[in-house]
């Protein structure tokens, strides 16, 4: 609700004459007003009062600018250069005048709008390698932030989808029926996953997050990805569990049907991060992001002066209600595994195979490598000497596919783990363990020449194999004994692979 007149401060914002510049650009939000001049950009909080957000008073305005550089400066600090008052000053105004302050603003350093993600995305250059990228930005920050005590607990959960429905009841384009299947669904998930909200924050999965992690809020610098506008005024917002601050950048992906990068950047982060445990909390995390993107759009078309621009922000924000479901419709389990020697293309398959399975955003990919990397204590990409790869060593990280892709399909996840799998015995035990937790499960085995093998490891960088050319050789010797699995020619490469593994599983 709007409850101050802010329109001669806006109207003396968009004057090119304030800046001494040839032309203004206007961005508005549901809770600000941005004014492009030049290399800079100055954001105004709207006098709005919401149930989750009040700007109603000057003094609350000029915390929240003072809070925004604060919040904003941890990741983005080239971009936040400070705070000015918008002065009175006789029958006019001006910027940090002597005369008594009217409003204030964030002062940031503009950069070129099409490097905003959601614009990126928009023209299709959302590639593989830019989405992990951006998952390993958001990683990187959640590992560099405070814990939140008091914060995230499962009655924070409860008051989080009350806050959900009431914020969307406020909106009368979204429809009453879907509101209210949307929240009592994510009720009915609560439930079903209420104790290890607390787990997770009692274990400090809890932190000063971001809040607001959405494809408009990451820009792509010559730093790379870059998040900015954070939450600053909203404690509860920021104060979250790790993986539903990434919910809201998975849920924004699938909302503009980038499902295969929505799964990217999901896999990617839970790599970075070892984080798999929390992933039968997503379903939940993702309806409510995809339930706040649905009030936020519609909040945003009200605020909007173009008719047509009105609609489309309306529109979206009913797919997003949409969206909301999907994300909580109940779904079977299943366990897929690729098994083949190095350099077979395992990890291709399953990284292009994974989207397409399951629920919404597709499979986790638990892979060998990246756990022996995780066990031994060391990012996905660093090598690990030969003492990793003994027995005792091998037999450990193969329990432990295992016993995490039986917990995950048991919670309704699909789910592609990615292995050697050169002994029978390794075959034979996660196929058992998918029938013991009563989940589907088909096994399929890529074979490859060895000269083919060899020259795709030959040509790897930055992975997480430790797999050499002398690897490959050795290879050859190994007795694979009976192979039950249904075997691929994996020579034509990643696509025809791909799209056999996938005639398969229909």
């Amino acid at each position: 609700m709007v409850v101050e007149d802010q329109s001669e401060v806006a109207a003396f914002l968009a004057d090119p004459r304030t800046w001494g510049v040839d032309r203004v650009e206007r961005i508005d939000t549901h809770g600000a007003m941005v004014f492009l001049a030049g290399d800079r950009a100055y954001k105004l909080k709207r006098a709005v009062k919401f149930p989750f957000m009040d700007f109603s008073t000057l003094a609350l305005r000029e915390r929240a600018c003072a809070a925004e550089l604060r919040v904003n400066r941890r990741t983005a600090p080239q971009l936040y250069l400070g705070t000015a008052r918008v002065t009175r000053e006789g029958e006019g105004l001006a910027i940090d005048g002597p005369g008594p302050a009217v409003d204030w603003i964030v002062v940031m350093q503009r950069f070129d709008q099409e490097r905003l993600l959601d614009r990126i995305a928009a023209r299709g250059a959302l590639d593989d390698a830019l989405a992990e990228r951006v998952a390993c930005a958001v990683a990187a920050f959640h590992a560099s932030v405070e814990r939140c005590e008091g914060f995230g607990r499962s009655a924070d959960i409860v008051a989080l989808i009350a806050d959900v429905g009431a914020n969307m009841a406020a909106q009368p384009a979204l429809d009453e029926g879907a509101r209210a299947a949307l929240i009592a669904a994510c009720s009915q998930a609560f439930r079903d996953a209420g104790a290890l909200i607390d787990s997770r924050q009692r274990a400090g999965f809890v932190r000063w997050c971001h809040g607001d992690l959405h494809l408009r809020n990451i820009c792509v610098l010559e730093g790379g990805p870059t998040l900015f506008d954070a939450i600053e005024f909203n404690d509860s917002f920021c104060c979250t569990d790790t993986l539903y601050d990434l919910a809201f950048l998975v849920s924004d992906l699938c909302r503009i049907a980038l499902r295969p990068a929505a799964n990217r950047v999901l896999n990617r982060y839970l790599e970075e991060t070892g984080d798999w445990d929390g992933v039968p909390l997503l379903p939940l995390f993702l309806a409510l992001r995809a339930g706040i993107l649905a009030y936020t759009l519609a909040a945003s078309a009200q605020a909007q002066r173009d008719p047509a621009r009105t609609e489309a922000l309306a529109a979206d924000a009913r797919r997003c209600l949409a969206l909301g479901r999907q994300f909580l419709a109940p779904q079977a389990g299943r366990i897929v595994a690729i098994g083949g020697l190095s350099g077979s293309g395992k990890s291709t398959a399953a990284r292009a195979l994974a989207p397409a399975l399951g629920r919404i955003p597709g499979a986790v990919i638990l892979r060998s490598d990246v756990l022996r990397k995780r066990r031994a204590g060391v990012a996905p990409t660093t090598p690990l000497g030969p003492e990793h790869y003994g027995p005792g060593s091998s037999e450990a990280v193969y329990r432990e596919l295992r016993e995490r892709a039986s917990v995950l399909a048991r919670a309704g996840q699909a789910v592609v783990v990615d292995a050697v799998f050169a002994r029978a015995a390794e075959r034979d035990m996660l196929a058992d363990a998918a029938r013991a937790s009563g989940v589907a499960f088909a096994g399929f085995w890529l074979d490859v020449a060895p000269a083919v093998a060899a020259a795709r490891v030959a040509a790897r960088r930055g992975d997480a194999s430790d797999a050499t050319v002398a690897v490959v050789e050795q290879q050859r010797g190994y007795d694979l004994g009976r192979i039950d699995w249904t075997r691929i020619d994996a020579a034509p490469g990643a696509v025809a692979v791909t799209e056999t593994l996938r005639r398969a599983l229909a």
